[in-house]
């Protein structure tokens, strides 16, 4: 071997690969009921959008993004996450003259320089909502909304709704007054990093992840005691509204999410243990940071592919088996090759999932074959079957055998 593939990321084929698909199909089949249009925006971006978007104080800014200079000496990152890429192409499109709200959904690879562990890999893959264009909460209940609708379908069990709010950038000054004066109280007791931060961005501080000052965030004032009028009626209709839908929540005052864009509701899905499935809310501030010239409320989420293969496992849930060949089509002697290929290829353009010979295997080689990827039915295919136009198609559950003409097996097996 000539290497390895890099740490933090992984290849996916087998039966991880299939329960990706089936993920990523139940995901898509719920946006396509709730009218989300799909976007797929580039890999990698200038650098700047994501340092105005998510935020120069945040980690992801700060510590895990992969960026480098391209020959042209330009500034370009990966994307570490899918909502700067898909609003900066909202703008770039002029999608804000289309009705409104525009609905997009993604499925994306996202890259964090970060310590991997289960569920969270540096190149790891996530599918994402973005609504754009309305600031009614009815936006954040169909964001959660649909997320229930995923983990219902995915069969997950021990998932709970968690929400707060954060307030806009009116009430925001007010509380990150009384915030800063609460942390330079106990200043001794950050992390040089947090002390910094406690300057720059003071909310950013609560989403410190080293122990020794949590203790001190604990006890830090709540964002949801200082909201204005305006946010106070936007978080109790949301809970209002999910009350009415039975959607079972819980206010979490210590959500405050890592990213500098978000404003008013934010939320989170988490298990028994506080393990995170995913995470969203509104960012009403996001569109004029990127672009002055627009003002345009938004909100959305994100849930890791990985993170949902980590759930499922976690819990023990079994999505749906992988669909295994109809029809194994054995081949006896060289000379029926070619025919018996034509009829394995005649059979897939009719939907019928097909498998063969290719190894030149015997013909008790070819059935051990068969049985071992679980082909409902075999037949063999050889000069005498090929004279009569007909040959003997197998049961393999329950042994049973039927003649059946050549060009009718499709049909014998719908």
């Amino acid at each position: 071997m000539i290497t390895q593939a890099p740490r933090g990321t992984q290849d996916w084929y087998g039966d991880t690969m299939y329960k990706r698909t089936v993920i990523e199909k139940i995901c898509r089949e719920a946006a396509k009921n709730y009218n989300i249009k799909e976007i797929i925006t580039p890999v990698f971006e200038h650098t700047v959008l994501f340092q105005r978007g998510v935020g120069e104080t945040t980690d992801v800014v700060q510590k895990e993004m992969y960026t480098f200079d391209d020959k042209g000496n330009r500034s370009i990152t990966l994307k570490p996450e899918g909502t700067a890429g898909a609003i900066r192409a909202y703008l770039e499109h002029n999608m804000y003259a289309e009705p409104q709200p525009v609905k997009l959904f993604y499925v994306t690879p996202a890259f964090r320089y970060e310590k991997p562990q289960s569920g969270r890999l540096r190149q790891h893959h996530q599918f994402g909502v973005e609504m754009v264009g309305s600031s009614s909460p009815m936006v954040e209940v169909e964001l959660i909304s649909l997320i229930s609708t995923i983990i219902k379908n995915l069969g997950l069990k021990d998932t709970k709704l968690h929400i707060n709010s954060i307030g806009c950038a009116n009430c925001r000054k007010e509380y990150n007054k009384a915030l800063y004066a609460y942390l330079k109280s106990h200043e001794g007791e950050l992390c040089e990093t947090c002390k910094e931060r406690m300057e720059k961005n003071p909310l950013r501080v609560l989403d410190c992840k080293v122990d020794a000052g949590k203790g001190v965030i604990e006890n830090a004032p709540r964002t949801i005691d200082y909201l204005d009028d305006e946010c106070k009626q936007h978080f109790e209709e949301l809970k209002s509204m999910l009350t009415e839908l039975n959607i079972p929540f819980e206010v979490d005052t210590g959500i405050v999410r890592g990213l500098d864009y978000y404003t008013k509701t934010v939320f989170e899905f988490v298990d028994s243990e506080g393990f995170t499935l995913c995470g969203g809310g509104r960012y009403d501030g996001l569109i004029k940071e990127i672009d002055e010239k627009h003002d345009i409320p938004s909100a959305g989420f994100g849930m890791g592919i990985e993170r949902i293969i980590y759930f499922l496992e976690k819990e023990g849930v079994e999505l749906p088996s992988e669909e295994k060949p109809k029809l194994y089509v054995g081949i006896l002697g060289k000379e029926a090759r070619a025919r018996a290929y034509t009829i394995v290829n005649e059979l897939r353009q009719k939907g019928v999932v097909v498998e063969t010979d290719y190894m030149d295997r015997s013909v008790k080689a070819q059935m051990k074959y068969a049985n071992k990827i679980g082909a409902q039915y075999t037949v063999i295919v050889g000069d005498n079957e090929l004279q009569a136009g007909c040959a003997n198609v197998k049961n393999m559950e329950n042994g049973e055998t039927k003649e059946v003409k050549l060009d009718e097996i499709a049909d014998y097996l719908s």
